[in-house]
C-alpha cells in the first residue's frame, strides 16, 4: 500500500483511451505542414504542450499566433471525432475509483497537458468536473511535462504536499515529470508498453483502474493496488 494525501490525474491516455486520436489528428497537421511523420514517430516524440511541440518541431518558422491556430484546429478535431467514443473509451474503472475516491473526501485534481477546452470536454462529459478540487490545464503552465509544474500547481490548490500525492499517468514524460516531483506513480499501460519506463521508477502498472482502490487506516489514506 501507498500512503498519501492526495490524488493527481493526467488526463489523455490515463482515464480516457484517447491517446491514439491525438496521434492521429496530429500526424495528419503534421503532414499539412510538411512534416510526413509515421504514426509510430508521432507516438515516440510528439509529447508534451502543443506551442513547446511546434517550436520544438518548426523553430521560428510560424509566429505564436500562427502556432496558437495550429494548435487550435489540432485540437478542435480531436474533439470532433473523439466527441462520439467518450464514454465507450473511459478506462475501465477510473470513474468507480474516482468516485469512491471523493466519497472518502481524498483531495484530488488533474494535471494535463492538454489545452483547457479538452480538459472540461472531457471532464464535463463524464461528470468528473465537480468531483476534481482543481484542474490544471497547458494554458495555466509556463513549463510542460517532464516539468513537474502541472501537478505542483495541483497539489498547491489542494493544500497537500506533492510528494504526498500519488500519481497516475500513461506516459514515459509523464512518469519522468511525477520522478522530478518526488511523488509515487502508477502507470495505466494504455499507451506504452513497461519496457519503455526502464529509465523511470515506477510504483506499479497497471492496464486499468479496476485493481486500485483507496482505503483509510487509522483516519490516514493508503492506495491498494
Amino acid at each position: 500500500m501507498i500512503p498519501l494525501k492526495g490524488l493527481l490525474f493526467d488526463l489523455d491516455g490515463t482515464l480516457v483511451d484517447n491517446m491514439m486520436v491525438h496521434h492521429r489528428a496530429w500526424q495528419r497537421k503534421l503532414r499539412e505542414l510538411g512534416l510526413d511523420y509515421s504514426l509510430e514517430r508521432v507516438k515516440e516524440e510528439i509529447h508534451g504542450v502543443n506551442l513547446e511541440i511546434l517550436e520544438r518541431l518548426f523553430g521560428d518558422r510560424f509566429t505564436l499566433e500562427e502556432c496558437k491556430q495550429i494548435a487550435w484546429d489540432k485540437e478542435a478535431a480531436y474533439r470532433d471525432i473523439f466527441a462520439s467514443e467518450l464514454h465507450d473509451r473511459t478506462v475501465p474503472g477510473a470513474l468507480d475509483f474516482i468516485r469512491r475516491a471523493h466519497e472518502l473526501e481524498v483531495p484530488m485534481a488533474i494535471g494535463t497537458a492538454g489545452p483547457k477546452e479538452n480538459a472540461y470536454f472531457v471532464l464535463d462529459g463524464l461528470g468528473l468536473t465537480e468531483l476534481m478540487g482543481h484542474v490544471v490545464h497547458s494554458g495555466m503552465v509556463s513549463r510542460g511535462k517532464p516539468n513537474p509544474e502541472v501537478f505542483a500547481q495541483g497539489a498547491h490548490a489542494l493544500g497537500v504536499p506533492l510528494e504526498e500525492c500519488v500519481i497516475f499517468e500513461d506516459s514515459v514524460t509523464g512518469a519522468q515529470a511525477a520522478n522530478n516531483a518526488g511523488s509515487p506513480v502508477i502507470v495505466l499501460t494504455t499507451t506504452h508498453q513497461e519496457e519503455e519506463f526502464t529509465a523511470q521508477r515506477v510504483d506499479a502498472f497497471r492496464p486499468d483502474f479496476q485493481q486500485l482502490r483507496v482505503v483509510v487506516q487509522s483516519g490516514a489514506f493508503f492506495l491498494e493496488y
